[in-house]
């Protein structure tokens, strides 16, 4: 793991292990992103959100959305991760709503293509992004809401060992609909080693 020079802890930053790599978020990966999209557009469309009824549409273009992460993350209000197998766009890691003063946390959203499901993508991905936030980023606390119905982000929080620590009844409008979710949770007590030694614990025990 490597972090370079820039004006918040821990950003930006590229992550590897064991062929999975995490990166900042380009402007340049545009097109890449647009077809990964396009080509799971079905495997995703159930857990992406939507916008409810009277609220301000989503920007729909891929540069007005990646500014405006940018230019977020410069600031330390989130982390935009782009994951990579193989050198190829294979998804996202995205810590958004980073709070700082006495919460020092922030929240963690993922995908991944259906290509590389199944493999081990996520979880390593998101265990390293969440060591990063426990470590260099100086975060207390990491939170990941899953929604009861999607089993296979449920594997994920299960590989790395996060607790469940609440439940939010139509917590997040998703697929065109209010969406309860359950909430999971590592604060960095919990956690001394980072979460990424619990996934090779997980692994060694199947």
């Amino acid at each position: 793991m490597s972090g370079l020079s820039g004006s918040a802890p821990g950003w930006p930053a590229r992550l590897e292990s064991q062929g999975v790599v995490v990166r900042a978020l380009r402007r340049s990966d545009a097109d890449e992103w647009q077809a990964v999209r396009a080509r799971n557009h079905d495997w995703l469309r159930p857990w992406d959100a939507t916008v409810p009824p009277g609220a301000a549409p989503r920007p729909s273009s891929y540069k007005v959305v990646t500014r405006s992460l940018i230019h977020q993350a410069r600031l330390g209000q989130c982390l935009p991760f782009v994951i990579e197998v193989g050198g190829r766009f294979a998804g996202q890691v995205t810590v958004s709503n980073v709070a700082r003063g006495s919460a020092q946390w922030g929240s963690i959203g993922y995908w991944v293509a259906a290509e590389v499901a199944g493999r081990g993508v996520a979880p390593r991905a998101v265990g390293m992004v969440i060591d990063h936030c426990l470590g260099p980023v100086g975060l207390h606390r990491v939170e990941i809401c899953v929604r009861p119905e999607n089993t296979n982000s449920l594997r994920v929080v299960e590989k790395l060992g996060l607790e469940q620590v609440g439940y939010a009844p139509r917590f997040l409008h998703i697929d065109g609909a209010w969406r309860d979710h359950r909430i999971f949770a590592v604060t960095a007590e919990e956690a001394p080693e980072g979460v990424l030694v619990r996934l090779q614990t997980h692994q060694s025990h199947q």
